[in-house]
């Protein structure tokens, strides 16, 4: 498998984290978003959004990274990355989707960068943007490890949950976003970060960073 991807893409970062749990193998192939490399042509024949993550299988490209969780977990179902149950699978799909449909597209890099082209928008005011989207969906996402975590943020395993909040809190602290409201967020991520696979996805850790 071939990972397109970007070392400081959160939603890159959170497919690496998966992969790396699954114990797959996998090449990377790093577009720096900043030099806009994600819309050369060549990339955008295989993500016509223009967008990372992509992931090459063989004959089959996938695009974002929700879509790229579900297919890893049915084509390679262990370790899972998904409760058994029907209906903690759809808690740990709902807290997936609070980051990756919520916060995360809010912070996004081109939304940023319309934010300050577009509207003029100072520098406190992104930050005061960042802030405000991670802070409200980090407050729904508290209350739920609350309810159903038991170490991780759902049980006593990672899941896909983890695999998304590992880098939206790497990318509040980024962006200098308080956690302390949050401590069971903060001692989930604790958890995940201490294991070898989500380590080894660190953003620090990947071609082309910084």
């Amino acid at each position: 498998m071939r990972l397109h991807d970007y070392w400081r893409s959160t939603a890159s970062y959170r497919v690496r984290i998966a992969l790396n749990l699954k114990g797959l193998k996998f090449e990377q192939t790093p577009h720096d978003l900043r030099r806009g490399e994600q819309r050369a042509p060549d990339y955008l024949h295989l993500n016509p959004q223009g967008l990372v993550p992509t992931l090459q299988a063989g004959d089959l490209t996938l695009t974002q990274s929700l879509a790229i969780f579900e297919w890893l977990e049915e084509r390679h179902p262990s370790p899972p990355l998904l409760p058994t149950s029907p209906d903690a699978r759809a808690i740990v799909r709902s807290m997936c989707e609070i980051i990756a449909c919520d916060i995360h597209p809010l912070n996004n890099l081109r939304v940023l960068v319309a934010l300050r082209g577009e509207f003029q928008a100072t520098e406190d005011q992104v930050s005061n943007w960042i802030g405000q989207w991670i802070a409200s969906g980090f407050a729904a996402l508290e209350t739920l490890v609350a309810r159903h975590g038991q170490g991780f943020a759902f049980a006593d395993q990672p899941t896909f949950a983890d695999c998304c909040l590992v880098p939206q809190i790497y990318s509040a602290e980024r962006f200098n976003v308080p956690l302390t409201p949050y401590p069971r967020l903060v001692a989930a991520v604790a958890a995940a970060r201490a294991l070898p696979a989500v380590a080894a996805a660190h953003p620090d850790r990947q071609p082309g960073a910084d």
